[in-house]
């Protein structure tokens, strides 16, 4: 039998009075992290794929950590910095512009990741991916009235020569 709750999740990421509960959401989502040694976030509860992505601040150099929605595409994590529609950037898009060494944990497993902004046709063509995996997207790209960042996080030692 398959999993109905990802179609409900799109569903319900579609809709409008959602952006208003993210603080809600972000606060429960940090504590059941805490609580499962990040094996469970409520996003992976709804069936979708989750990681909480560490960062050095760009000011401050400590780590922060944010638990996000993730395009899976190959072994490599995409992540949009859509903030819920807030019409500024989150905090993680500054720190990995400042420092792209980052790490990742997927269901309690940490991984070192480097980040990688996509720009142009790149941008384009990850973009369509994105609305067709989570179409909530273009809603909250719509209310914060500007591009939402997107970055592939590449786990280290997959890095293509450059």
């Amino acid at each position: 039998m398959r999993n109905p709750l990802p179609a409900v999740a799109r569903a319900l990421g579609t809709r409008s009075w959602l952006l208003r509960l993210a603080t809600v959401v972000v606060w429960a989502d940090a504590r059941l992290h805490r609580l499962t040694r990040g094996r469970v976030s409520l996003v992976g509860i709804a069936g979708l794929p989750s990681l909480r992505l560490t960062t050095l601040g760009r000011r401050s150099g400590l780590p922060r950590s944010n638990n996000l929605l993730y395009y899976p595409d190959g072994d490599e994590y995409v992540v949009t910095g859509s903030n819920w529609g807030k019409p500024n950037d989150p905090a993680w898009t500054f720190n990995l512009r400042a420092h792209p060494d980052a790490t990742v944990e997927v269901r309690g497993k940490a991984l070192p990741v480097r980040a990688r902004e996509l720009k142009g046709r790149e941008y384009d063509l990850m973009w369509r991916a994105l609305l067709e995996f989570w179409p909530g997207y273009g809603m909250e790209r719509a209310v914060a009235q500007r591009d939402l960042p997107v970055f592939v996080l590449t786990p280290d030692g997959s890095q293509p020569d450059e």
